[in-house]
């Protein structure tokens, strides 16, 4: 138990080592101003980066270009410069802080939603066309971001605090719950005690979220931002390390379960901590809060990631308010269950045997739980250990011998002798647990099982399958990378075929005269998974997809190694030398996202057709955004 400590512990020494390319050359910004005759000027404020400049609207080749998404917006006019450029060989240049305007007519709208695009360059050296997203408010008001897409910074705390709750239905956060109950099954000497211990657990929780990206915040401010990296929570979430040290927790806390032993803390560190037994006690609660939010950093990475993002942006307060909502919001469902056995014990009186039962359920739950992280590991590294049927025949096993204890054939340690009538309770239980199971067996033969799509391997890992629906493999005349095309095959789900860089696949719409759906995507992306099995195996949407778009898949953790020749130095020196380092570079500097699953239409240019979309699992709505893309894609050629 002290190395699993150890080696969680080691996670954030380890993680904070590294550092991060600067990702923003222009700052925005941008509000709106009544220019009368029912015209409105919207002011766009640039400030360059160190070292960078961009162009004003009269250059010939590099002139900034705003576009709107909102309906019933209409530009009077081009973009025009408010500030006077500096004219250098010939070309309109801003080194400084400058303004844009457009006037347009807004009807029957509350927001007016677009991007500003641009180019930015640095000593001879340009960056691809940058998109800056926009919403501003009618009548007048501040733009939201580039990242955020609303009005306020209290908008952005209402979604932090959804995000908070939401996580706590996600597989790998679900599972803490029964670990968080056996810690504070023990109880306190008083029931003050026992609030003060839950108290401190939530507080411990918030503090480990929000402490160290308010210091990751304030060193970025200081420094300009180069000490800052977003690929620390791909890391967590995807690296073999910390799944496998996750997945051997999630065994131990099993095991203990199951009687094999008692969990606690060395008494070393016990020790170290303090001599009395309250600080020592408090110390069992931060390494209980610390396992947590390291475990849930696999499905809240994303999330904690976006608000780096937005820390890069330029924002100081914001992000820190944000994730202080979020963690808040998050850890109150558990400062909850830390209460629970407290006032369990003082309605009960003591423990009985029916306590020892509700610990071993939990370890069967814990087993199943706790392959996921192995699973996350097994997908980005290809090792081929746990493809979809031999991780539904684990489950299918667990949750048979689950259905067996709930019975009374099966015995652990601790468990009473004395075999007692079952109850009624105990019998639904039973018959829910083997509903399950009868529900996952037809898995073993390629039954989608939407219900379980976040949990489990893709389809396309599955070696039999009798519906056909196999993943595809991505077309050799097109590889995913130089050198790496033999060495595993990249699939898609549904059958569906298509490309894995953003270049052949603008090669192809140029071939097919078709729009470009990028899939931002990865091997242990739990909601990536849920989107595919629940919102792409629509017949509308699927349709769209195989027939109107050219698929371009980027995974974003894959750890396969690249030649020395498709590497990528950064500014800063950092050399990117595999898959998902390059291509987690590509989405956060072309889209400005860092989670996954995200998805961008593109034109036969590279364009944007229509905003970023994440991950939604409403299927109307996904059906309007491909739409709208088509729709935009054949305008732009009329």
């Amino acid at each position: 138990m002290k190395k699993i400590i150890f080696s969680l512990l080691s996670i954030l020494v380890s993680a904070a080592a590294f550092s991060q390319e600067p990702s923003e050359t222009v700052k925005w910004s941008g509000e709106l101003r009544d220019a009368g005759d029912g015209l409105y000027e919207i002011v766009f404020t640039g400030t360059p980066a160190k070292g960078w400049h961009t162009y004003g609207t009269g250059s010939e080749y590099s002139a900034p270009t705003v576009s709107f998404v909102s309906e019933g917006v209409s530009p009077e006019g081009g973009l025009y410069d408010i500030t006077a450029p500096v004219i250098e060989n010939g070309d309109p240049v801003f080194h400084e802080r400058f303004q844009l305007g457009q006037k347009v007519r807004a009807e029957n709208v509350g927001n007016i939603d677009g991007y500003v695009t641009f180019l930015a360059c640095t000593d001879g050296a340009c960056t691809p066309p940058q998109d800056w997203e926009f919403s501003i408010g009618l009548p007048g008001g501040a733009v939201a971001g580039a990242e955020g897409g609303a009005s306020s910074i209290w908008a952005l705390v209402l979604e932090a605090i959804l995000w908070g709750f939401a996580m706590l239905l996600t597989p790998c956060v679900f599972p803490m719950i029964p670990m968080t109950v056996s810690f504070f099954l023990k109880g306190s000497s008083t029931p003050a005690a026992g609030r003060f211990k839950a108290f401190m657990y939530g507080l411990f929780i918030v503090l480990l979220y929000t402490v160290p990206i308010s210091l990751i915040i304030l060193i970025t401010k200081i420094v300009g931002g180069d000490a800052v990296t977003a690929d620390i929570f791909n890391w967590l979430a995807t690296h073999w390390l910390p799944n496998i040290v996750f997945f051997l927790v999630f065994m131990v806390f099993a095991a203990s379960f199951f009687g094999a032993f008692e969990i606690v803390l060395p008494s070393s560190i016990v020790n170290k901590s303090d001599k009395n037994s309250e600080r020592g006690g408090l110390a069992g609660i931060f390494f209980m809060a610390l396992t947590l939010v390291l475990v849930s950093f696999s499905c809240t990475g994303p999330i904690v990631g976006s608000v780096l993002i937005r820390s890069t942006a330029g924002e100081f307060w914001t992000p820190m308010v944000t994730m202080l909502a979020f963690s808040v919001a998050f850890a109150l469902p558990f400062t909850v269950f830390a209460l629970f056995p407290s006032l369990l014990k003082k309605i009960r009186g003591k423990s009985g045997s029916w306590l020892n039962s509700v610990k071993v359920v939990l370890g069967f739950v814990e087993v199943a739980l706790g392959f996921k992280f192995l699973s996350v590991a097994d997908q980005t590294y290809h090792w081929g250990l746990l493809d979809r049927e031999v991780y539904l025949a684990i489950w299918i096993v667990v949750f048979s011998l689950l259905g067996l204890y709930l019975l009374g054939k099966i015995r652990f340690p601790h468990d009473d002798e004395e075999q007692k009538p079952l109850s009624v309770f105990r019998l639904g239980l039973v018959i829910t647990v083997f509903s399950f199971v009868v529900y996952m067996i037809p898995g073993m033969w390629g039954a989608p099982l939407k219900a379980l799509s976040g949990y489990l391997p893709p389809l396309s890992t599955q070696d039999f399958v009798l519906s056909g629906q196999t993943g595809a493999v991505l077309p050799q005349e097109a590889p995913a990378l130089s050198g790496t095309q033999d060495e595993y095959e990249l699939k898609l789900p549904l059958s569906l075929n298509g490309y894995s860089t953003i270049e052949d696949g603008l090669a192809a719409s140029a071939r097919e005269g078709k729009p470009v759906f990028v899939d931002i995507t990865g091997h242990g992306c739990v909601n990536c998974r849920e989107m595919e099995q629940r919102v792409w195996s629509d017949p509308r949407v699927l349709r769209i997809l195989r027939d109107d778009y050219i698929i371009v898949a980027l995974y974003t953790d894959d750890k396969t190694k690249l030649d020395k020749d498709d590497w990528v130095t950064l500014e800063n020196g950092r050399v990117l030398k595999d898959i998902g380092r390059v291509n987690s570079y590509i989405v956060r500097e072309r889209f400005g996202v860092n989670a996954q699953p995200n998805y961008a239409l593109l034109d036969g240019e590279g364009e944007l057709l229509s905003p970023v979309r994440g991950y939604n699992l409403d299927v109307e709505a996904f059906v309007d955004f491909l739409r709208s893309g088509l729709d935009a894609f054949y305008g732009r050629q009329d």
